[in-house]
């Protein structure tokens, strides 16, 4: 066994071999065993599936076993940081996933770039290139990445599973020491708490950040009169003290307002640094001045000057608070101001902030700088690891003016800032003020012009020179511009800048006169720099450049007013001066004369004194620039000089050291320690330190002011440093001379520390306070003493100095707790952690923490101060022998047991405190003393627990003390002891390790213990049990799942069945199941066993189908918890809970459950919009309530009311989401059955409202226009699929809107895994039991398939969808909803194809669909339950292809005639192709096709087809000539060529088919023009097929002819398009509108076989009957054929009706032929006239307004999961009741109608046509209302029914004309006579 290998994946590998183990690129596989290239493993994260892969995938990595055997780990020998990245980088990757799926962007985006920075982290980690210091912050980095990813972000994923995996560093507080997750048993459980508290007081209190810093991008300068370019400053400006912070941001724009050099980053972009918390403020500003660099005035045109100056624009403002709350990089607009006056410039942006108004405008009213504005915060080397993109594409750094908050040793700084403030000069014999612009040089010593040393600001290099801007006529400029001289230090001396004034002439020439500088030397001769402040500059007269190019000429010359000789009037006198302002910035360089004097002192001796005593009075800064120096400077006096300066060195030495203590400075103690170490050379210094210290000491008790003493016992620290390590050099140059004597000072000095603690003082006492200065720097004393003296003589020292404490000290004196905390730095010491010293020490800390705790003061640092001594002593357990840990063991328990028991009892006890802040203590106090004590008694062995025992005098003192600890222990196990995600410490306080297979086991031993009284807990215990099983433990499952087989055993024994053990299961698995727990694993484990333990079961029949039923059940809920996770409705997750909904119905009859499934799916329908499936979702539960009293109990969110008051609710709810639904037509039916329950109680208020609904969607129906949704056939094939699609199809509602292309889409998107099918051919046995992926024969075979194409429904009303007058707006209705049945038609050539005419061989395979259930209903796709094939011949086409654009050409007229057009184009077009096409040889081809004597001969079964086509192409001639006839009427003047074109063209088609006149039949309907309607005269044609007007067919064909046709446009294939003719015989170049073309978006989707798209003629494209949507045509020219309605149905015509048949396309030609004499009475020749009184009103699907049903129709099952019996037709009106009913007077019938269609009435269907149902199918769970309902009959729409099993009843007449009648039809009492209430039905209790 080869278990010490992991191995990571190289490559993917599929395992198609048997015994194969996939895997893929990253998964860590355990290696069990090898053999010739192969091994056999598991991968580590699913070691139950073992198996084998080749050596060559994997990559090896050494590791070692923990805990060998059955439990064994395997852990990889690497850095544990990396190990924890690569596991949580798996789990993460996972998650990643899931989140996108989810659409949870924002998450997805920050886990995508932390998990990307993590691998790059991981990278460098690996490659090992890294220092210590930088591997110590890439590891920091790391854990900070993946704590944030594990505590913050991921908890809510599968936490119970991860959680008994034993995955806790994923949803836990991980403990980490030096970046690592520790193991809780190798440390102690105090050091394990003080881990986690360190963590989470962390994350609860992060560090504020106390440096900050303001990044800055430059967009642009929108402004509507730019056109030359700018020169934009930045800078940071305090608004209180009216002062720069910072130096400035420089940016160049060009001329359109765009930085000039877009590809520089840095140019563009800054980053003001080092700014304190004191600058984030209101009145601090981000100051922005604008300058031009053009001419004088901004106004002027241009000349022949090319001189530029740099003239003002404008300025804007913005306060720095603003930028506080924003978080992210928001980009600002600033508004552009400029100055009224141009003298004011130099205060513009104080005016602004003083909103000055009257001193300032607008730049112009579209003028804005466009900037990115973003404050960052932490230290700069934080904000490059979290900016790493910022700083890498490049940013410049502006720096403050000054050094920061916190001062950095070894920072280099030498940044000299002069600032142009202003100037007075003379006219100089000018009639005009003068244009004033300074240049700028800096020069060294030599005199030469440094380069590149004069800078602007940051952002842009630095030049040469500076030239200042210019103000207008000005001879009193104020500039207030600053420039940045970065001068070497090396350089700084000798160096001077010079300042050239000259004026710019606005003459042609332009030309720039010099007339005067001056300068100023940078140092002085006695090595100070120039002084910072304001220097009134002296400007000396020159006149030519040639004289300044001798620098030491005017060197010599005086350069400041200040500082001329008195005797120099001349000088003083001149009117004409500069001033500037300076400030040096330097860590080298000082400005300070006495420091200078200071570190001079050898030259002047003199000075000494006054210099020491000037130190105190020097800046800070100044000193720690100079920090060695000085030192050296200290101790060099103390060694020559000891006598006379030695206190005062003493005095400056403190200061020093106190200096450092400043939180400015204090990153210089380093500094100082390496001075100690390495450059401290006073070697004698410690006799006169020792010597002042003790002289110090020695007065404290008898001082009045304690001040300076305690500034030196605050230094004591540093003090010792000296003393130690002068001593040291000593005794390295001496040998170790005098070492007696060096003891015995120390002794004397800890003697005089002893006596002035001994002191007893209250405690604001200022000795008190000394003595707790003294306490608190103490314990840093010791490590100092340890370099010389021994351990043992150092802890003798600490335990005499602390001895020495006075023991009576009043409770609330701060002594004390100063006391407590020199205690806890003293066992934290490294003094404490040897074992010899701890020893002496440990009674000390002992006496003085007991007494703290009796009193219960103090508890913090007493927790604290535990807590180190019992993790010491577990350091101590693994490297010193037991009898030393034993004893101190001994003196804890002796001391602090008994104690440390009654303060937990007593905080524990306490009420927690209010605030959060103490409460937060509290509970961590309270915490680590459960720690210490947990550690204490892991501590203690046998005979400690011995010695404790035998140490009770008493039996009642042992009483007391089980009954205290025993007390502890409950408190132990209560969940607020910790927090939450401390799971581990929870884990070792509660329980030790994973105990949970070892407790399975005992439970399943105590199960088989209890015999007979195991049915006492049938079924309790199934619950808890089921509970156990679905922990993710596989040996654990094992042990328990038998259990269940044993409770059925037992449950059979006594009731003969085990009913309550399948109804408990049940129940428990839903919610268990819906928190995540359980798994497919489980699934198949639960059924394999228990299936093997009831093999030799007498019951094993019905045990097998208990199981099988669980199973079933645990399938579709794990499916249904899948689909929950994911983050937007989908029809998967839609799908899946309809099918558990059905389970719960008709498999378990779960009431409760089924209910609440509805309601669940009826959420998702809502927010995913579908509005009307909602309803009849919400239906199904109403289906279950009677309108009765009876009381409900509170259910889900309903509340306790009546079952009527429920219904109610519901009916409303559900009229309201069928309204939002646009299914108007079935809220009607719902809003007639309340009006009816508000009519029967008289309540008129709510009848009236209910009345006033009904009307409104009425209104809706005729008025708002309703989108018609296309169907689609889905496929779902491949077994990785949800049970509930595997291998089934299904026939989708689509969306609004939404077409082939993007449903196909949609669906890929919502199975990402499936690939689409490129055909439309039926898969084969492999599709379906496609398993995995895998690669045959180099072709990979993918698991999901999806077979996606359009299919076209087939409406049951098809009456309402023939009958003329109907409006569009209704029609729609019954087109769309109550769909059963579904055609898709494909095209193809049987035989030898006819080149020259292919009509012959065009055949057409039509496959009908049929679903389980109607579209729409609960959900928007259903299964389909049949499917049926046939083949429709070339005659059957060519007959169905004339019919349908014979109905189209009726449609049309009809419309025009009845004016419901807007215009007549679409007449025109279908008129235009219908005749052009037969005019070019389309009827033609029929007639060469099928008219022909030889395929008469060959074919005489079809002689009455061939005869029916040319009675239909004598129809259409008929049609034509008539519709020509309408459009000459209302056809517009500019079209009249076009339709004489038409009239032309028709008498040529007449004569091509041969037509000269028509037959008699046609022509017995004559044509008027004048006021003709479609409408067709019921008695003035005979039937032309009837037994009286010609032959008819003898048999039925499966030819069906449906009303509405589309071909699929996945059926239509571009190869054949180009080969088979137009079958109406339209030309290529015909504006045909309907010329089918095969639609793009389908062409992958075409069969190779499949015909023209053009074989339906001109037939309309659309299925809907849309004429008026031309557009849609032109881009979806698809088929128009039309199919029966395969349903038996009434004739629509009843006996004795003399109105003449109308075309019924959805009868196929044999349908039509064979409806026989006693179903149709003889029909008059004979035309009569009509009698609005006597004609009979036809037939035809009822709409709401007709549906007067006794009793309704319910298909939805009882509970037991069987259909109901009984049902009852919509309407009780019989046919000879509906045809006798005669029409209301007044109605205006016209009398031209059109010349009606030829057409037979349906034939009887028979019992072949009815739907096939497959067993065990769900039912429709909503249809039509079963309600046995004595009242008054409620109808529902009958389009909500199941397809009826009998023909439909005979439809009613409209209900004006039953309004008054409608009760004594049904037989019913008088509707005036109060009618009882109705029974209540026991259906539903909830």
């Amino acid at each position: 066994m080869l278990s010490v290998y992991l191995i990571t994946l190289l490559a993917s590998f599929r395992g198609t071999v048997q015994h194969g183990l996939p895997l893929e690129i990253g998964d860590t596989v355990q290696i069990l065993e090898k053999c010739e290239g192969w091994y056999r493993g598991f991968i580590l994260k699913n070691p139950n599936v073992k198996g084998i892969f080749p050596c060559s995938y994997i990559h090896l990595k050494n590791a070692h076993v923990k805990n060998k055997g059955q439990f064994e780990t395997v852990i990889p020998v690497e850095d544990s940081v990396i190990t924890e990245m690569t596991s949580t980088l798996r789990d993460w990757g996972a998650m990643w996933k899931q989140l996108y799926v989810k659409n949870e962007g924002d998450l997805f985006h920050r886990l995508w770039h932390v998990m990307n920075e993590i691998l790059d982290l991981r990278r460098q980690v690996l490659v090992g290139h890294l220092t210590h210091d930088r591997m110590r912050d890439v590891k920091q980095h790391i854990t900070a990445r993946l704590d944030w990813g594990n505590d913050t972000q991921l908890k809510s994923e599968k936490k119970f599973i991860y959680y008994f995996l034993g995955l806790l560093s994923t949803f836990s507080k991980v403990p980490r020491q030096e970046f690592s997750m520790v193991d809780p048993d190798e440390i102690s459980v105090t050091e394990l708490y003080r881990l986690m508290e360190h963590r989470h007081r962390k994350k609860e209190t992060p560090a504020p950040a106390s440096t900050h810093h303001l990044f800055v991008h430059v967009k642009s300068l929108m402004s509507a009169n730019l056109g030359e370019e700018l020169e934009v400053f930045f800078h940071i400006y305090d608004g209180r003290e009216n002062r720069p912070l910072s130096e400035r941001f420089f940016v160049r724009l060009n001329k359109s307002g765009v930085p000039k050099s877009p590809e520089k980053t840095e140019r563009q972009c800054t980053l003001f640094v080092d700014l304190g918390s004191s600058d984030l403020r209101k009145d601090v500003y981000i100051v922005v001045h604008i300058i031009r660099i053009g001419r004088m005035g901004a106004g002027e045109k241009k000349n022949l000057c090319s001189v530029q100056y740099r003239r003002p624009f404008g300025c804007a403002v913005v306060s720095i608070a603003d930028l506080l709350t924003a978080d992210s990089k928001d980009d600002h607009l600033l508004k552009v101001y400029a100055c009224n006056t141009e003298s004011e410039w130099h205060q513009i942006h104080e005016n602004i902030i003083k909103k000055a108004n009257s001193r300032y405008n607008l730049s112009g009213s579209n003028t804005g700088l466009a900037v990115a504005l973003q404050l960052l915060h932490g230290d700069i080397e934080q904000l490059r690891r979290e900016y790493m993109v910022l700083f890498t594409r490049g940013v410049s750094i502006t720096r403050k003016l000054g050094f920061s908050d916190v001062i950095m040793p070894g920072e280099m700084r030498n940044d000299l800032y002069v600032t142009l403030e202003k100037g007075e000069f003379e006219k100089g014999g000018k009639s005009v003020a003068r244009n004033v612009e300074i240049t700028i040089y800096l020069l060294d010593i030599d005199g030469q012009i440094l380069k590149s040393h004069v800078a602007a600001g940051s952002g842009e290099p630095g030049g040469d020179e500076y030239h200042s801007l210019v103000l207008y006529h000005n001879n009193s400029p104020r500039w207030a511009e600053q420039i940045k001289l970065p001068i070497p230090v090396d350089m700084f001396r000798g160096s001077h800048v010079r300042f050239e004034f000259r004026h710019c002439s606005t003459k042609d020439k332009g030309e720039k006169k010099l007339f005067g500088y001056s300068f100023v030397p940078l140092m002085q001769e006695d090595g100070r720099t120039l002084p910072d402040g304001t220097h009134e500059l002296i400007i000396h007269k020159c006149e030519e450049n040639t004289n300044l190019a001798d620098c030491s000429r005017y060197l010599k010359l005086p350069f400041s007013k200040a500082n001329l000789p008195s005797n120099n009037q001349t000088l003083k006198g001149t009117k004409e001066s500069f001033w500037i302002t300076s400030f040096l910035c330097s860590t080298k360089l000082t400005q300070n004369g006495d420091m200078l004097d200071l570190l001079k002192w050898r030259a002047h001796p003199e000075r000494i004194n006054d210099s020491l005593s000037k130190l105190k009075e020097i800046d800070g800064s100044e000193i720690v620039k100079f920090l060695q120096d000085t030192l050296d400077t200290l101790f060099g006096i103390l060694d020559e000089s000891s006598q006379r300066y030695g206190l005062k060195v003493f005095d400056s030495l403190v200061h020093i050291i106190n200096l450092l203590q400043d939180s400015k400075f204090q990153h210089f103690k380093p500094v100082m320690d390496t001075y100690i170490e390495s450059h401290f050379a006073g070697a004698l210094s410690y006799r006169d330190l020792i010597k002042v210290l003790k002289w110090y000491v020695d007065r404290i008790v008898d001082a009045e002011h304690q001040d300076h003493i305690q500034q030196v016992l605050k230094a004591s620290e540093y003090i010792f440093k000296y003393i130690i390590q002068s001593r040291r050099l000593f005794s390295l140059a001496t040998g170790g001379q005098n070492e007696e004597e060096f003891r015995v000072c120390i002794h004397e000095l800890f003697m005089s520390i002893r006596f002035f603690l001994s002191q007893e003082n209250k405690g604001t006492s200022p000795v008190a306070q000394t003595q707790a200065v003294f306490l608190r720097t103490f314990p840093a004393v010791y490590g100092e003493l340890l370099k010389i003296f021994p351990v043992r003589e150092v802890a003798a020292f600490v335990r005499e100095t602390l001895g020495s404490l006075p023991t009576t000290v009043h409770a609330d004196c701060p002594l004390e707790a100063v006391k407590l905390q020199c205690i806890a730095k003293t066992v934290e010491s490294q003094l404490y952690i040897n074992p010899e010293s701890r020893c002496i020490l440990l009674p000390v800390v002992l006496r003085v923490l007991q007494a703290h705790m009796q009193e219960q003061r103090d508890l913090v640092m007493c927790a604290r101060i535990l807590t180190s001594m019992l993790s010491l002593i577990k350091k101590e357990e693994i490297g010193t022998t037991e009898p030393v840990v034993s004893e101190e063991v001994d003196l804890i328990v002796e001391s602090l047991l008994g104690v440390l028991l009654r303060t937990i009892l007593e905080i524990s006890n306490r009420p927690q405190p209010a605030g959060p802040a103490m409460r937060l203590q509290f509970q961590d106090v309270t915490g680590e003393f459960v720690a210490c004590l947990l550690a204490l008694l892991r501590q203690m062995s046998d005979r400690h627990y011995q010695q404790l025992l035998q140490a009770f005098s008493s039996k009642d003192d042992l009483r007391d003390f089980l009954l205290q600890i025993f007390t502890v222990f409950r408190i132990l196990i209560r969940p607020e002891m910790f927090p939450k995600d401390w799971t581990v410490m929870r884990l070792v306080t509660n329980k030790y390790g994973d105990m949970r297979v070892m407790m399975g086991c005992e439970i399943f031993s105590m199960w088989q213990n209890l015999g007979e009284h195991k049915l006492n807990f049938i079924p309790a215990m199934i619950g808890p049990f089921l509970e156990v099983t679905l922990v993710p433990q596989p040996d654990l499952r094992n042990v328990m799942i038998p259990i269940f087989h044993d409770m059925m055993d037992w449950e059979q024994r006594r009731s003969g069945n085990f009913k309550q053990v399948e109804a408990k299961l049940i129940d428990k698995l839903d919610s268990l199941m819906s928190e995540g727990k359980g798994d497919e694993t489980y699934r198949e484990l639960f059924n394999s066993i228990l299936l093997k333990k009831i093999e030799r079961e007498t019951w094993r029949e019905s045990g097998i189908s208990l199981i099988a039923t669980v199973t079933r059940l645990m399938e579709r809920l794990l499916d249904y918890r899948d689909c929950m996770k994911l983050g937007e409705v989908d029809g998967k997750k839609i799908g899946c809970t309809v099918s558990l909904l059905n389970f719960y119905k008709t498999e378990l009859n779960k009431e409760e459950m089924y209910i609440r499934y509805i309601h669940k799916l009826y959420d998702l329908h809502l927010k995913a919009q579908n509005y009307t499936e909602a309803s009849y979702t919400l239906l199904l539960y109403d289906e279950l309530l009677e309108w009765s009293d009876r009381p409900l109990r509170e259910f889900l969110n309903y509340p306790m009311q009546s079952e009527w008051q429920r219904k109610e609710y519901l009916h409303l709810t559900i009229v309201q989401n069928f309204e939002r639904g646009k299914c108007w037509e079935n809220g009607i039916i719902l809003c007639r059955e309340l009006a009816d329950q508000y009519e029967s109680y008289y309540d008129y208020r709510n009848l009236s409202k209910m009345r006033m609904m009904e009307a409104s969607l009425y209104d809706k129906i005729m008025d708002q226009q309703r989108l018609e949704p296309e169907f689609f056939r889905v496929g779902f094939y491949g077994k990785k699929f949800p049970f509930f699609l595997r291998n089934k199809e299904f026939v989708c509602r689509g969306h609004d809107y939404e077409r082939l292309e993007a449903f196909q889409q949609r669906m890929l998107n919502e199975f990402p895994h499936a690939i689409a099918m490129q055909h439309v051919n039926q898969p084969d046995q492999t599709i379906y039991q496609a398993d995995a992926q895998c690669i045959l024969d180099f072709r990979e075979i993918h698991s999901l398939y999806l077979q996606i194409y359009a299919v076209t429904p087939i409406p049951e009303s098809q009456d309402v969808l023939q009958r003329d007058g109907v409006p569009d707006n209704i029609k729609s209705f019954y087109k769309f909803n109550h769909i059963w049945r579904f055609r898709y038609d494909r095209p193809f050539h049987k035989g030898t194809k006819d080149k020259e005419n292919e009509f012959k061989s065009l055949w057409v395979e039509r496959t009908t669909l049929t679903l389980v259930q109607s579209l729409p209903g609960i959900s928007r796709w259903f299964e389909v339950e049949k499917r049926e094939l046939v083949e429709v011949s070339p005659l059957e086409n060519a007959i169905e292809v004339i019919e349908n654009k014979n109905l189209q050409l009726r449609t049309l007229i009809t419309q025009c005639q009845n004016r419901q057009m807007q215009n007549i184009n679409p007449l025109t077009m279908c008129l235009n192709g219908v005749i052009d096409a037969a005019v070019n040889g389309g009827l033609a081809r029929y007639q060469e096709a099928f008219f022909v004597k030889d395929y008469i001969m060959n074919h005489p079964e079809d002689g009455e087809k061939i005869g029916r086509l040319r009675e239909l192409m004598f129809e259409q001639a008929h049609i034509l000539e008539y519709g020509l006839a309408v459009h000459e009427k209302f056809v517009p003047q500019d079209m009249r060529p076009l339709h004489k074109k038409l009239v032309d063209q028709f008498h040529l088609m007449k004569s091509s088919l041969g037509i000269q006149e028509f037959p008699a039949y046609v022509r017995a309907s004559p044509v008027h023009f004048t006021n003709g309607s479609p409408r067709t005269c019921r008695n003035s044609v005979p039937n032309i097929i009837s037994p009286d007007a010609g032959r008819g067919v003898a048999r039925r064909s499966l030819l069906s002819y449906p009303a509405v046709n589309r071909y699929s446009s996945s059926s239509l294939s571009s190869q054949a398009s180009n080969e088979v003719s137009n079958i109406t015989g339209q030309s290529e170049s015909s504006d045909e509108v309907f010329n089918m073309q095969p639609s793009p978006s389908t062409s992958s989707l075409s069969s190779n076989h499949s015909a023209s798209p053009n074989v339906t003629s001109s037939a309309p494209s659309s299925a809907r009957g849309s004429p008026q949507m031309a557009e849609k045509h032109k881009h979806s020219r698809e088929n128009a054929c039309l199919s029966p309605r395969e349903r038996p149905r009434a004739p629509p015509h009843q006996i004795g009706d003399t109105t003449l048949p109308r075309s019924d396309p959805n009868l196929s030609a044999p349908d039509k032929a064979g409806f026989s004499a006693k179903n149709m009475r003889s029909q008059s020749p004979v035309p009569t006239s009509r009698s609005p009184q006597k004609t009979t009103v036809p037939p035809f699907t009822p709409s709401p307004t007709e549906c007067q049903s006794t009793s309704l129709v319910s298909n939805s099952p009882v509970l037991s999961g069987s259909y109901s019996s009984g049902i009852s037709s919509l309407s009780r009106c019989s046919v000879s009741e509906a045809s006798g009913t005669e029409l209301p007077t007044g109605v205006d019938h016209p009398t031209h109608p059109l010349p009606p269609p030829t057409t037979l009435p349906n034939s009887v269907s028979s019992s072949s046509d009815e739907p096939i149902r497959r067993e065990n199918k769900t039912p429709p769970p909503y249809s039509v209302y079963e309600r046995n309902n004595p009242r008054r009959p409620v109808p529902l729409p009958h389009s909500l029914s199941i397809p009826p099993q009998t023909d439909p009843p005979a439809l009613p007449p409209k209900p004006h004309q039953l309004r008054t009648g409608s009760m004594k039809l049904d037989g019913t009492s008088d509707p005036r006579v109060p009618r009882p209430r109705p029974l209540p039905r026991k259906v539903s209790q909830l």
